[in-house]
């Protein structure tokens, strides 16, 4: 099963090229500790790495373990706030068509 792309209301991804045919692209959304909105933003993450999985060049995982791509979710606190990062590696042309497919549906959206 191939699923649609995902909608980005929360996300705007920065990408940038690390001048080896591969790139890093990277979201960081955040709301008060105990917002439901953390829960919206962490399953537009969740679809994000799902959609990029399924348009995999290879296996997932670091490439000094033979990985082709991979991703990272991070979850950082502070004063009441909490922070949610998510960082897509890979090569340049997948990593542009993931970000790219990505809808918003009247949010922040993709940058």
């Amino acid at each position: 099963m191939n699923p649609h792309p995902p909608v980005c209301d929360h996300l705007t991804f920065d990408a940038t090229d690390n001048g080896d045919g591969t790139g890093t692209w990277e979201a960081m959304a955040g709301a008060r500790t105990g917002d439901p909105l953390l829960n919206r933003i962490q399953a537009e993450m969740d679809a994000v790495v799902v959609w990029a999985g399924s348009q995999a060049p290879g296996p997932k995982g670091p490439p000094e373990e033979g990985g082709e791509w991979d991703a990272d979710i991070g979850e950082s606190f502070d004063a009441g706030w909490t922070t949610l990062t998510l960082t897509l590696t890979g090569p340049w042309a997948w990593g542009e068509h993931c970000i790219g497919c990505c809808r918003s549906s009247g949010g922040p959206g993709v940058a």
